[in-house]
Parts: C-alpha cells; structure tokens; sequence
C-alpha cells in the first residue's frame, strides 16, 4: 500500500496523535491530521501543556480575563488545559461516533503531583470528567501503586480511563486486575459497561533510554549487542498478556455483560537514539486492537518513508521477545530496577512540568492588571 499511514489504518492500528495545543485546533491542522493522515485521537499529558502555553500568543486573551478575575493558579491551569481539550473532543466525535465509541478520543492527564496520593487523583479525574463534559474524553491515570485504587474507582464511577506510564510487566497485570475490578464495581453499580473504555499506555523508547545506558556501561560484546532491543521485546510481551487476559472466566463475564478490553496503547513511540530509524517503534508494534500514539514529527516520518507492512509485527514474536529480556538479565540488566527508575523518572518530570507551568503562570496573573486588558 502507497500509504503507510492507511496500511497501519487498515492493519487495525488506531492512531492517536501525541500533542496538543490551541493554536493546531485554532488553525484547523488538527482537523486536517484527522481527516488526511488517519489520526483518530489525541493524547495529551503535563510536558506538552506546559511547551503549549509557554508560547503563550493564543492564551493570550484567556490569560488576560483569568487575570482581571483574580483567578488563581490552580483555576487558570483548568480553564486552559480544558478549554483545549473540549474543542479537540468536538473536533472528534464524529470519528467517536463513526467507531462506536472506540476511537475519537482525547486524554487528559490528573495532576501528576497527585500521582501518590489515590484519593486525590479520584477527586481530580471528577473534576476533570465534569468540567470537560465529552463523552469521547479519556482521563489519564499514571500506574503506581496509588494509581491502581483510582483506576479501579474511576472505572465504577462509569470514568473512561487512560492508565499511563506503564513500563513493567507485572505493573501491567495489576493495571488488568484493577481494570477488571472497576468493571465489576460499575456493573454492581448498575452502569451499563457498554459506555466505559479504557487504554492502558505502554511507554516503548523510554525503556531503550534507560536500558542502552546500562548496556553501555556493562561495555562487554554481548551487551553492545542487545541495545535497541528491549523497547520492542517488552511491549510484545504485554501484547501476549494481554492476550492470556481475554481468555480468562473473569473477562469472560465481563464481555457477556458489553465490556470492552481495556485496548493496549503503544507510547513514547518517537525514537530517542538517531542511530535508531524513526520509524522503528511503530513498524514493529503493528497487530490489530492496539492504539499507536505518535508525535506530529513521527507521524510525518511513517508518512514519509515508513516501509510497506510485513503484516502483524507482534503476533509471533512472543518467544524471541522472551529470550531477548533473557539475555537482558544475563548481561546484568536487572528488570525490576529498570522499570522503578522509569516509572518515577515519568512521573517526576511531568510533576515538574506542572510545577514550572504553574509558576510561570503565577507570575502572569500576578503581573496582569486589570488596565492591561481591553474590551473584546
């Protein structure tokens, strides 16, 4: 197929764009990316509000009323990131209605400075649930220990959900029991399972980051030899699980009652290592059910050059993924140590986003007057 972008389409890969911001709404690229380049949802987190508003020209006027209200910084982040995020929700519904509510969604991530404490998380994605208002919207749960009561709870409350920065294979199985949980509760609560989705996002490059650095300071042949491996390996054995998972009683029950699987999602999909090919995290990740989300640089480069599909890069691979984690522990490479330091590394930094965005944006209202702002 000529299109990369539609043979990923057609292979039943759903592709969601990895960005967010006002001014590609406002200027109809995000529209264009959806009817164009098959872009079928969007996803957002702390990192890439925070790059948005900085620039702060289309926040503009926004900024200028949050600051002749008095608001404070708490309220200021809600209204901006929100605002944003019910336009893109209208901009794809009619891709969430034309998929029955399985595509066409947009994410939006709990504050990350929250991410250990459960109750307040459950209490942000409220929030968040009300004041976006969309059905199509998802709300972003990262998968620590905390995070786990919250998805469960969200998901009995009928709170569609995004579990993210999962980087461990059995973080992922305890991310499945807490999914199946939620269902159950919710179904208890006499919530028709129909109308709750759910992703769990399966961070790919971040682990090659971490785990070449290792690799290269072992130095040994055998080592050298496994850099760029275990990104692939990894997600491919969650794949696998995931699999096992649909073929237990529990899920059983729940698909009688209209529950859909909690979908994997394929993320931190751009390349970090330039030796690598751009395009290597989305090739070999492609099976049907799966969302892959992109940057706009990535998905420009799959739509460049991305090479014809080979059919399913996942299904096949499950022994291979296996022996290659393997020899990852031969080496020296200690799993479990890997994915701990990757998962609060991931959650520090968009905790420091938030941080660095909402202290930039206490020193605008607070430098905002109310002389400073005229009629509109």
């Amino acid at each position: 197929m000529s299109d990369p972008l539609e043979g990923l389409a057609n292979a039943g890969v759903s592709l969601w764009l990895d960005d967010l911001s006002r001014d590609l709404i406002r200027s109809g690229r995000l529209a264009d990316l959806v009817a164009n380049r098959y872009v079928s949802g969007v996803t957002t987190n702390p990192s890439i509000f925070a790059a948005a508003i900085s620039r702060r020209s289309s926040y503009q006027d926004q900024l200028d009323d949050l600051a002749a209200r008095g608001a404070e910084v708490g309220e200021a982040l809600r209204e901006l990131t929100t605002h944003d995020v019910r336009e893109a929700c209208d901009v794809l519904r009619p891709c969430y209605h034309a998929t029955g509510g399985i595509d066409g969604r947009v994410s939006i991530e709990v504050d990350a400075r929250l991410a250990h404490d459960a109750s307040g998380m459950v209490a942000e994605a409220r929030s968040l649930w009300w004041s976006v208002d969309r059905p199509n919207l998802f709300i972003k749960i990262p998968a620590t220990i905390e995070g786990l009561t919250a998805i469960t709870a969200c998901l009995a409350e009928g709170i569609s959900a995004n579990v993210t920065l999962l980087f461990s294979l059995n973080r992922y199985r305890e991310v499945r029991e807490a999914f199946f949980a939620g269902l159950q509760q919710a179904a208890g609560n006499g919530l028709e399972l129909a109308g709750i989705h759910s992703v769990a996002s399966f961070f790919v490059s971040r682990l090659d980051t971490e785990v070449d650095r290792r690799l290269d300071g072992i130095g040994s042949a055998e080592a050298k030899a496994l850099r760029g491996r275990a990104g692939l390996a990894n997600a491919r054995i969650a794949f696998r699980d995931f699999e096992c998972s649909l073929q237990s009683e529990e899920w059983s029950a729940l698909a009688a009652a209209g529950a859909h699987p909690q979908r994997p999602l394929w993320a931190s999909t751009s390349t970090k290592n330039p030796d690598y090919p751009d395009t290597l995290y989305v090739e070999g990740l492609v099976t049907p059910g799966v969302v892959d989300t992109m940057t706009e640089a990535t998905l420009a480069a799959v739509a460049d050059h991305g090479k014809p599909l080979p059919g399913d890069t996942i299904r096949g691979t499950y022994e291979d993924a296996r022996a290659t984690l393997d020899e990852l522990a031969w080496v020296g490479i200690h799993y479990d140590n890997v994915v701990a330091v990757l998962e609060e590394e991931g959650v520090t930094k968009f905790a420091d986003a938030w941080s660095g965005l909402s202290t930039e944006l206490t020193e605008v209202l607070r430098s905002a007057s109310l002389a400073s702002v005229s009629p509109r």
